[in-house]
């Protein structure tokens, strides 16, 4: 199956593109702003590189936030126009749950800075080799965050836990280690989006 994943929900724009077998192709950059400059050119790009056409794609992923508004309607926009025009399925994709995906670990929570003191976090645990919610994603401020019933231990993936000192001692003293670098990637919404399409 050939699936385009868009990805521009935060300060990261990538695309990726998954073909054949487990190969997915991606572009990826770090830009605060831009966004709508980069996704159509890394769209060619993965194409060129894969030696398709837009009308060899069978369907279209975006990560459908939490993020930044702006960016999300990047991602959208581009995502929608793209399937309206080429008459294919169209599929969001959480951050959280993409970026679950991206940390590879049997038991996440994964975080997003939602500005203005709060975070956006959800909690995951490995299901069948991918992320199942244990609980619905929220935003709060970060002294708000908690634990669902499940693993005893946890691991802290993405930017939100910059905010990790502000969290109540019984969530932060039961997650670790953390990985505060860890940035969302198209790749990993379009590994979702495969298995999401597939289903």
């Amino acid at each position: 199956m050939n699936l385009l994943a868009i990805d521009t929900a935060t300060e990261a724009c990538s695309v990726a593109l998954s073909g054949t077998g487990d190969t997915i192709l991606e572009r990826f950059q770090i830009e605060s702003r831009g966004h709508s400059n980069l996704v159509l050119t890394m769209t060619e790009d993965v194409l060129w590189e894969a030696g398709i056409s837009r009308h060899d794609l069978d369907g279209i992923a975006f990560d459908s936030g939490p993020g930044s508004f702006t960016g999300i309607r990047i991602g959208l926009g581009v995502a929608q126009g793209l399937a309206l025009a080429l008459d294919l399925p169209l599929l969001g994709v959480s951050s959280l749950m993409a970026l679950a995906e991206g940390s590879g670990v049997n038991a996440v929570l994964p975080a997003i800075d939602a500005r203005m003191g709060e975070v956006y976090w959800g909690c995951f645990a490995a299901r069948a080799g991918l992320p199942e919610a244990l609980a619905s994603e929220q935003v709060c401020p970060p002294e708000a965050v908690t634990l669902p019933a499940g693993p005893e231990r946890w691991c802290g993936a993405g930017p939100g836990w910059q905010y990790r000192s502000a969290m109540p001692a019984e969530v932060s003293g039961r997650v670790d280690p953390v990985d505060e670098t860890l940035v969302l990637r198209a790749a990993w919404v379009a590994r979702l989006a495969v298995i999401a399409f597939g289903q």
